[in-house]
């Protein structure tokens, strides 16, 4: 596996990290990896692993505010800025590798912002999948208004502790979780709490034109993105080609429980079987 580190001027001059994991010979296909909240994307150094042995190409992106990336931690200060950091990953792996049409990875909060920009740019995708991914559930209108307040207010200001053993039911996961340095281990910033509630509210109207094959994957003991949640949507977006996997059991990084080779093989099947465009 070849590595490469890189970055690049995102959104409104913000610096992002990004780090290519390349196979030996020519890839199959062309992956574009979206973390989670609060991580960052040398987590996945054993996912790419996994995928660039399969043949695959694999690329990320720390978030604003994440891992070595610039901004305030933790906090995504928009969606749309997010979605516009994506969007140069995505077209440059789209410039180098010839490819129309790449495939979007996303987890947790990554999930959301890969299924926000899978309804923003689908003609720059072949294929969406999804883990864990926070596209459900919501606050009451009265918590919204007040979360909007004080986003606006204090977009730092931290609002609701998670639970880091609620990861993994894999002890030494959990255990380099809370030892990692680049990992923010303090409250979810109102920022990004918010700019999360309110794309969890634009989903159900728009994915019901979503025409993309995606496959969809959540484990049934997450408590920190709960599958029941995320359901709902799971069950609106209209794509033909829609594979839904609940593994029963499975915290809520199913990529890093100890099923984690159950799952990536699932996910290696599903490309697989979806040529690159």
């Amino acid at each position: 596996m070849q590595t490469t580190e890189f970055t690049f001027v995102g959104a409104g001059g913000v610096q992002i990290f990004a780090t290519s994991w390349l196979p030996g010979g020519a890839p199959r296909d062309q992956l574009v990896l979206a973390h989670g909240y609060a991580e960052h994307l040398g987590r996945y150094r054993a996912v790419a692993e996994f995928f660039t042995a399969a043949g695959y190409a694999v690329h990320a992106l720390d978030h604003r505010g994440h891992g070595k990336s610039g901004g305030t931690r933790a906090v995504i200060d928009s969606f749309a800025n997010a979605d516009a950091d994506i969007d140069q990953l995505v077209d440059k792996v789209r410039a180098d590798s010839g490819l129309q049409r790449i495939k979007l990875v996303g987890h947790s909060m990554g999930g959301s912002l890969a299924l926000n920009y899978a309804l923003n740019h689908p003609e720059k995708l072949s294929g969406l999948v999804l883990s864990g991914p926070a596209i459900g559930g919501g606050l009451p209108k009265i918590q919204n208004l007040l979360l909007a307040l004080i986003s606006r207010i204090a977009p730092a200001l931290g609002m609701i502790q998670l639970d880091a053993d609620a990861v993994s039911r894999d002890p030494q996961v959990v255990a380099a979780y809370k030892a990692d340095p680049l990992v923010f281990h303090g409250k979810v910033p109102a920022r990004t709490a918010r700019e999360m509630m309110h794309a969890v509210t634009t989903y159900p109207p728009r994915v019901g034109v979503m025409q993309l094959p995606c496959l969809l994957m959540h484990g049934s003991a997450d408590t920190l993105v709960r599958a029941e949640d995320a359901q709902p949507v799971f069950d609106a977006i209209a794509s033909p080609d829609k594979t839904v996997r609940i593994f029963d059991g499975l915290y809520h990084e199913i990529f890093n429980e100890p099923e984690r080779l159950e799952v990536l093989g699932i996910v290696k099947d599903w490309l697989g079987a979806r040529a690159p465009v």
